[in-house]
């Protein structure tokens, strides 16, 4: 049985969000297409790299489309709230892009993850077709929200906790 495909060409509104305290925060990529609402989980991440990816992406294309006008990465904080209700069509477990000359829009492909041996036809998979502008805000807003998460150890690279922090180059002790 084929997974669900769904196709928003092109979307109305991008946006990336996470929910819930930090450190168990659950992150989501959301796209509108007037009425029809799309909402995905992802891991942070995938954001993460999303975003670099992204840049480098539009980095290539300037360079290969030298007459094509900057993206641009503004936002408004208030525009990019996740819209309710949050009922995710799938967790991703790749995500892709992809680019039509003809209409300037960029294509964010997110299939869905699948168990160990599962036939990949099965997944369900999402097209949203994008402005650069939509995407690269978009992402910028997603690196602001990852950012917002657990403060990073100075020792060690890792997220300290609300409740403290194990520091394996502190010795074993808390900060």
């Amino acid at each position: 049985m084929a997974g669900t495909e769904y196709e928003l060409n092109p979307v109305t509104h991008i946006t990336a969000g996470a929910i819930g305290p930090a450190g168990k925060r659950v992150f989501y990529l959301q796209a509108r297409q007037s009425s029809e609402l799309v909402t995905l989980i992802v891991e942070k991440a995938q954001v993460q790299a999303l975003a670099v990816g992204l840049e480098q992406y539009l980095q290539e294309l300037g360079q290969r489309l030298p007459d094509l006008p900057p993206a641009s990465p503004d936002f408004h904080e208030s525009e990019m709230a996740l819209a309710q209700p949050l009922d995710p069509a799938f967790r991703v477990g790749q995500l892709g892009l992809g680019y039509d000359e003809a209409s300037d829009r960029l294509v964010l492909v997110a299939r869905e993850v699948q168990p160990e041996g599962a036939d990949p036809e099965e997944a369900s998979v999402a097209r949203f077709w994008c402005t650069r502008s939509q995407l690269l805000a978009m992402c910028r807003w997603g690196i602001e929200i990852a950012t917002r998460g657990r403060p990073i150890c100075g020792n060690c690279g890792e997220p300290i906790d609300p409740e403290g922090h194990f520091c394996p180059k502190r010795n074993g002790h808390k900060h």
